[in-house]
């Protein structure tokens, strides 16, 4: 522990010796001033506030007992004294200990004989430091408990009634900032917060529900957000806007005894942050005291939509339903607690398509978001962050399952194949090949696509009019037994699937051949 002193000495010479014989920083002390008489002293020991003066007493102006008496009388703070003086001013020596000066240097200064007594001193300034930090400890810990009961509406007794009154009485506004944090980091946030309030007067950190803590502070009306108070509140928002923080201040009281009024509103502003484009910025009551959140929404429409995508692996179409959720959201201003539990709701529905696959990397995806699902409900979110974990979600999922429909159908197309010639002469469609195959129908036709190059249907009638070629070249059936031989039922669609691969109607077709 380092502490401040400042040397005072109209002597130029013994100023310097004083400096330079001495070994202040081996004892403990950082010299932050020099002056050359008592009124340029009390001066300095008002603006730099040393620990300790080390001080002439005879010296033009105002001698060292004057600036002594003078603030032990008026000075605002405590402030330790060593004089020093010849052998033949005893005199001064004895009125210094009428100021309750009990150290002393003597002219000329012996080294060894100084930094004795100056670490005699430094020991006494040590105790007394740690005493009053005992002090305050004890008192602040005092004072947090009893601002907590007030809070929580636990009646005071009667002596601390009186303590309370006493500080409500040092400021004339007093409000309530709560901070809550996204659980993993609040350990973290609530000690930075700790050592940034430490010291601070008017200002008290209290415990309150899971994962948040109230910022007690008092503050001055008139001086508004250019308040002390107020300034340290914006310095811990600006440190906390890279975290998962909300926070808000409640309705002003002008007395300590309607804090818990003062909790009760910063609730209800804190809610607003989800909507919030950032975290940690300060939510303020009389800013959001008339706006309503409403509770109605019409989960079946989002769920049906986002179904709809995943059944037929759409990540665009999925991306669209999230992204019109977030806006619906944010426009109609749902409560934020309905909104994570729709959300959480739609991520186990997805997951579920998960559990119908197989294989190591389904299982890792599955791990992966079975924990994100475990500490959502706790978790700090805006709302983007919120439905980004659901975009997230929802595209992993997709493009897992098309992953593992790709590795399915590189081996069954030409089945696939082999089944349609053989039954193309019946009722196939895409419904029913899908079924037969336990592959969706919009996934079948892609692959069929792909592989192929010609959709579903394209392959069926090029099969049917191939065969259809082969009887009409034989010239022994009607055109009409023709078409229902190789699968139509209606003999105008025969003839336009004919016509359209051949260039020619069936009759032309046969007196050509």
């Amino acid at each position: 522990m380092r502490f401040k002193v400042i040397l005072i000495d109209d002597e130029p010479a013994a100023l310097e010796g004083m400096q330079l014989w001495i070994d202040w920083e081996k004892l403990g002390f950082e010299i932050c001033g020099t002056c050359s008489n008592g009124a340029e002293g009390l001066r300095s020991i008002e603006e730099l506030k040393p620990d300790l003066v080390v001080t002439d007493v005879n010296m033009p102006l105002m001698d060292g007992l004057e600036m002594i008496g003078a603030w032990q009388k008026n000075g605002d703070r405590k402030v330790n004294f060593v004089i020093v003086s010849g052998y033949s001013e005893f005199d001064y020596a004895r009125r210094a200990m009428s100021f309750g000066i009990l150290h002393y240097l003597l002219k000329p200064i012996d080294q060894d004989e100084a930094e004795k007594e100056l670490q005699t001193v430094y020991q006494e300034i040590l105790h007394e430091y740690e005493r009053q930090q005992i002090s305050q400890v004890a008192s602040y810990e005092e004072t947090v408990g009893l601002l907590k009961k007030l809070v929580t509406k636990e009646p005071p007794t009667q002596s601390e009634l009186t303590v309370l009154e006493r500080l409500s009485g040092i400021r004339e506004t007093w409000n309530l900032c709560l901070v809550k944090c996204d659980p993993p980091v609040y350990s973290q946030l609530r000690e930075t917060a700790a050592s940034l309030l430490s010291d601070r007067e008017g200002i008290y950190l209290i415990d309150l529900e899971m994962h948040c803590f109230g910022i007690v502070f008092g503050y001055d009306p008139a001086r508004g957000q250019r308040d002390e108070s107020w300034e340290i509140l914006r310095e811990l928002s600006q440190i906390y806007s890279s975290y998962h923080v909300f926070m808000s201040v409640g309705a002003g009281e002008s007395s300590l005894f309607h804090l818990e009024n003062c909790y009760r509103t910063a609730r209800e502003a804190i809610v607003h942050n989800f909507y919030d484009p950032a975290y940690a910025a300060i939510k303020e009551y009389e800013a959001v005291r008339s706006c309503r959140f409403q509770y109605d929404y019409d989960q079946i429409r989002l769920i049906d939509g986002i179904a709809g995508a995943m059944n037929l692996l759409d990540v665009s179409g999925f991306e669209e339903a999230v992204e019109s959720a977030a806006r619906s959201f944010r426009e109609m201003e749902i409560v934020p607690e309905i909104v994570k539990k729709i959300v959480i709701h739609l991520m186990y529905k997805i997951m579920e398509y998960l559990r119908e696959s197989d294989g190591e990397q389904v299982e890792s995806l599955l791990a992966k978001y079975n924990l994100l699902l475990s500490g959502l409900s706790d978790a700090v979110l805006l709302l983007d962050d919120l439905m980004g974990h659901l975009l997230n979600c929802g595209r992993d999922t997709i493009q897992m399952m098309h992953r593992e429909q790709s590795l399915k159908s590189q081996g069954i197309i030409q089945e696939i194949n082999e089944y349609i010639r053989g039954h193309y002469r019946e009722a196939l469609t895409i419904k029913r090949l899908s079924e037969v195959f336990y592959l969706h129908p919009v996934y079948l036709g892609q692959l069929l696509q792909r592989k192929n190059g010609i959709s579903f249907n394209e392959f069926v009638h090029n099969l049917r009019i191939e065969e259809a070629v082969t009887h009409l070249k034989q010239n022994r059936q009607k055109n009409s037994e023709i078409a229902e031989k190789v699968g139509y039922a209606n003999y105008g669609q025969f003839l336009k699937q004919f016509e359209k691969r051949m260039g020619m109607s069936p009759n032309e077709f046969k007196n050509r051949n």
